[in-house]
């Protein structure tokens, strides 16, 4: 089954980037010729050369994430990829080798180990495991102190960041230019997708707003290493999210910081892979003792552990802003919970403001690779100026129903599902992304809002992938 989502895999029905020969793994026997004149055998996963000297078995070339993305082809369902430093397995190595360092006292060169733990994936595990939200978190944080983390945090923060950013930049591109559309940027299959897709056309629409995942990365490897007094190189961060894609974005080179010499996230795992690591043990998650999760940013605690971000089930991006952009630009104050109207499918959404007759706002959320498809034909057709900012994930119903999420054990729907992780949704409190904490790092750790050190930190760019034409696309 693939890990990743249909921007990145060829499928019967999604195939929207043609993939690269180099990228897919052979059909199960083939037989060819070196440059030598030996006969290679390609047979299930080995490959053979055969020669005057004898048979020898060939060594397996690694495919890293990092390849993935500087390639113009696409990761498939029948390939085989080497995720050296984005696997579970890698994850308890180095808890393994940072525990024997305390053992032997190895002290100058133990690792802070760092996990940043996502609101979906929290559902997700809280549902497998029969769970509220608030006890999932407790529980899966005592598992993780197991396991040798030093702190677990959650995204909240970094949530209320991002939407911050995110808000301030449409704000300041439709004063700029209110025909222009503006996408989301925080679903990496969906922006990988952009990328290498479409490039330099789509790239110009999409927002340059950090996701959360690597925001977190900024303040877990810059703001709470300085608050502990230690370089971020010497930190250890893993984000538990509910999509591989993440694993991803948290390669690309955009966020490896030259100061720290280190990746912002170091590794990512998902919700599946957390229910694998638990069965591997032979407990469940409730079976280990709870903690709370760590708030290292300030002395005062939130009352809550999990937090949702609007109504919607992905960062709640589309409702924030046109919320925030109906009082900042027209001086409308909207109600807390929006009414988006249903379009073609319940994964296409719209929502319009209208003054003096004119509609002056018009948003709307895209989720899946159909939608975004005809969003994007639409947009090269010219007529994408009719929404002004577009919610983009990749994954029908958005994060909640990420491609790394538990899937049901019986012969339940996963549509069933879905449905009932946005119940457990619906039922976490608010959280107001302009607080006394996100305005205390923008002072202590950003020089201000709006700063150049913020637009640095909070901000990335993308980069169109050039399609390559070489002898490696010809089938073997």
């Amino acid at each position: 089954m693939s890990r990743f989502s249909g921007a990145l895999q060829l499928t019967d029905i999604d195939d929207f980037i043609t993939p690269s020969q180099e990228c897919i793994k052979p059909t199960p026997k083939i037989q060819t010729k070196s440059k030598t004149g030996a006969k290679i055998t390609v047979h299930a996963d080995s490959c053979y050369e055969e020669s005057e000297s004898g048979k020898q078995q060939l060594q397996k070339v690694a495919i890293t994430l990092q390849d993935c993305l500087a390639c113009s082809g696409c990761i498939t369902s029948a390939e085989g990829v080497l995720i050296t430093q984005q696997s579970q397995e890698e994850l308890l190595k180095v808890l393994r080798e940072n525990s024997e360092k305390k053992t032997t006292g190895d002290r100058q060169n133990v690792r802070t180990i760092v996990f940043t733990v996502a609101t979906q994936p929290l559902l997700s595990l809280a549902h497998r495991y029969k769970l509220g939200a608030e006890d999932a978190a407790r529980h899966l944080s005592g598992y993780l102190r197991n396991l040798g983390a030093d702190y677990v945090l959650s995204t909240k923060v970094a949530d209320d960041m991002a939407l911050l950013e995110c808000r301030q930049e449409f704000i300041e591109r439709y004063r700029e230019n209110s025909s222009v559309t503006m996408l989301s940027s925080s679903c990496p299959g969906w922006v990988c997708y952009a990328e290498k897709t479409h490039g330099n056309f789509i790239l110009p629409y999409v927002a340059t707003t950090r996701s959360p995942q690597q925001i977190m990365g900024v303040l877990v490897k810059q703001f709470l290493a300085q608050k502990l007094g230690i370089p971020g190189s010497s930190i250890y961060h893993v984000t538990v999210m509910p999509c591989y894609d993440k694993k991803l974005e948290a390669s690309r080179a955009d966020f490896f910081n030259e100061v720290n010499n280190s990746r912002d996230v170091d590794c990512v795992i998902t919700s599946v892979e957390v229910e694998q690591m638990l069965d591997e043990g032979e407990r469940t998650l409730s079976q280990y003792d709870p903690d709370d999760l760590d708030w290292p940013w300030s002395d005062v605690k939130p009352d809550k552990m999990v937090w949702a971000h609007e109504t919607t089930l992905s960062g709640g991006f589309a409702e924030h802003i046109f919320k925030f952009a109906a009082r900042e630009l027209f001086n409308e104050a909207l109600p807390k919970q929006l009414e988006f109207k249903q379009l073609r499918n319940r994964d296409f959404q719209e929502i319009v403001l209208e003054k003096d007759g004119k509609s002056v706002l018009k948003f709307a959320i895209a989720n899946g690779f159909r939608n975004i498809q005809n969003l994007v034909q639409k947009l090269k057709r010219g007529k994408g100026a009719n929404y002004h900012f577009v919610e983009v994930m990749a994954c029908p119903s958005g994060c909640i129903n990420g491609g790394a999420q538990v899937r049901p054990s019986t012969g339940q729907h996963v549509r069933e599902l879905t449905q009932q992780l946005e119940e457990l949704y619906q039922k976490l409190p608010r959280s107001q992304p302009q607080n006394a904490l996100t305005n205390y790092i923008y002072q202590d750790f950003l020089d201000g809002f709006c700063t150049d050190k913020s637009h640095d930190l909070l901000h990335t760019s993308y980069h169109a992938v050039e399609k390559l034409s070489t002898p490696l696309n010809i089938k073997w």
